[in-house]
């Protein structure tokens, strides 16, 4: 079997890489380094330094012949999308079509694309189960919806086997703290380098999911599941004030947070159902919210001591 991978130097991309090459995996990983790390790609994962709206990926595609394509690859901020529309819909439209045109040229035996939580807007209600509306607020969340419904229509006119994966709140070792990183990463950046973190309002609730959970997901999704969409949750809610206290306590440290307003747009709550995964694609999120902050404060740790 080999799969390649878009984004596969990334934050989720080399959680997955890890774990497909322990299954005795082939794996090619296409990544134009915007944020993936060279350094932590694996020598015996195939790598192109190239992005996926690049017409040159067919060469890649003819080449290495993959049976699976997992889509992580993504301009991933909104305030970027909300900047450079243009840019965004090259990125993440143009770049999703690329790809789905060389998977049916090539036979691929199945597309999974990692999707978001943002298609949804602000929620109607909780939990947000997959035939929740779907309101995008960004040009990012709006980009999603629609490459979504790109791989729809190419299983409907091309037999293109999916599964559409809807993350909520990933979280884990690697993550970048700067620019559209995850909270978790920029309160732990903020406690290592003993500055106040920030929280703007803290009443908001979101649903964090560990990033090895993640890739079980994705593995699960190789091999079960055809041609629906699945929330990878916790379907679980934590309070962002709530969450830095129990970040502080195991991080031994008693920093006093900065309270600001919260920020214009930002979702109010958020909980995805995970049923639909749990019993299609036989996949259990192994890590709860504590255990995970465990193990990624226990690495960040070792990593700058």
């Amino acid at each position: 079997m080999k799969i390649l991978i878009t984004g596969g130097a990334g934050f989720i991309g080399l959680h997955l890489v890890e774990k497909l090459l322990k299954e005795k995996i082939d794996v090619v990983i296409v990544d134009n380094l915007s944020s993936g790390i060279r350094e932590r790609i694996p020598e015996s994962a195939a790598f192109y330094e190239v992005s996926i709206e690049d017409l040159s990926i067919e060469k890649i595609f003819a080449m290495e012949k993959p049976d699976y394509v997992v889509h992580l690859a993504a301009q991933v901020s909104v305030q970027v999308s909300m900047k450079n529309p243009l840019g965004d819909c090259l990125a993440n439209i143009a770049g999703t079509i690329n790809l789905l045109q060389n998977c049916v040229k090539y036979n691929v035996k199945k597309f999974i694309f990692a999707s978001s939580a943002a298609v949804y807007g602000e929620p109607a209600y909780l939990p947000i189960d997959e035939d929740h509306p779907q309101q995008p607020i960004s040009f990012y969340s709006l980009s999603k919806q629609t490459s979504e419904q790109y791989i729809k229509l190419y299983a409907k006119h091309f037999a293109l086997n999916y599964s559409i994966l809807r993350f909520a709140n990933v979280f884990g070792p690697g993550q970048n703290a700067h620019g559209e990183a995850g909270v978790i990463s920029i309160f732990l950046h903020s406690i290592f380098e003993q500055t106040p973190p920030i929280i703007y309002g803290g009443e908001q609730t979101r649903d964090f999911v560990y990033v090895k959970d993640v890739a079980d997901g994705i593995y699960s999704a190789l091999h079960n599941g055809r041609n629906r969409t699945y929330n990878i949750s916790t379907n679980t809610e934590t309070k962002i004030n709530e969450l830095l206290t129990l970040m502080l306590k195991k991080a031994n440290t008693n920093l006093t947070p900065v309270i600001k307003t919260q920020r214009e747009g930002d979702i109010g709550q958020s909980r995805l159902d995970n049923t639909q995964a749990l019993t299609e694609l036989h996949w259990v999120p192994r890590y709860s919210l504590d255990r995970g902050l465990q193990e990624t404060i226990d690495i960040y740790t070792n990593k700058n001591s």
